[in-house]
């Protein structure tokens, strides 16, 4: 069934969260009546820390669907905390995490090619790959136009993974992305290039069997709220809507 899935995320009141949710949508009786229910799911094994600033992404293989959780920002191991960096954030060591939504069984993987942590990148998959695009790196304070492709093989007994460094990625971080229709098409919006600076261009996102194409795009007549706003905020609505606030 269609279902929603949230994992982590920061509180105002600067509280992280390792939790996983499970939302789905209920439509029963003779009305018809509408029932969103939120399921708390456990997961054992190699279990992802608390953070904020990752994705999640599902990807199909072999008959089997699993999760895939990545990159993401939390506080300082507890060790290294001091009084003045209590609030300390550091990106997440830069491991993959798969887990299965039926067994609740999660395993963490290290690539060589992923050696840098980064967080509010975007992440898009088809079939068995994964596509991270851009996204800001800490240790650096910068936005490389990064662009990985991680191939998941779930095979029977343990899967495999493997990863590759493409060549044309966008220096991007906390976008807002939208799928435009049944395909994999997707329009990336939004988003920051430095601090100080938003990204007021748009980008189309063609996953197929060839791989991943990236294309600019004429970005609407942005309103002058927009243009002078500091941050951005919004998600997608769908069928290639975006809200924005």
């Amino acid at each position: 069934p269609e279902s929603y899935l949230i994992h982590g995320g920061r509180t105002p009141n600067n509280e992280i969260s390792s939790s996983l949710y499970l939302l789905t949508m209920d439509s029963r009786g003779c009305n018809r009546k509408l029932t969103v229910r939120c399921k708390e799911k456990e997961l054992v094994a190699e279990v992802p820390g608390a953070r904020y600033g990752h994705t999640m992404s599902m990807v199909q293989s072999r008959g089997k669907t699993a999760c895939v959780l990545f990159g993401g920002r939390s506080y300082m191991p507890a060790g290294e905390r001091t009084t003045e960096s209590w609030n300390s954030v550091v990106d997440c060591p830069s491991q993959v995490f798969l887990f299965d939504l039926e067994f609740g069984c999660s395993s963490a993987h290290t690539l060589p090619e992923l050696h840098d942590g980064q967080s509010f990148h975007v992440a898009l998959s088809r079939e068995d790959c994964v596509y991270f695009i851009g996204g800001h790196s800490l240790t650096s304070d910068s936005r490389p136009p990064r662009l990985f492709r991680l191939r998941v093989e779930l095979l029977q007994g343990s899967p495999l993974l493997s990863c590759e460094t493409l060549d044309t990625g966008l220096s991007i971080s906390s976008a807002i992305v939208t799928r435009t229709g049944p395909s994999h098409k997707y329009i990336i919006l939004g988003g920051y290039q430095s601090d100080s600076q938003k990204r007021m261009e748009c980008s189309t996102v063609i996953l197929d069997e060839k791989g991943i194409q990236l294309e600019p795009l004429e970005p609407p007549n942005w309103t002058p709220d927009i243009i002078h706003s500091r941050t951005w905020f919004g998600g997608s609505a769908g069928e290639g809507s975006i809200l924005l606030g």
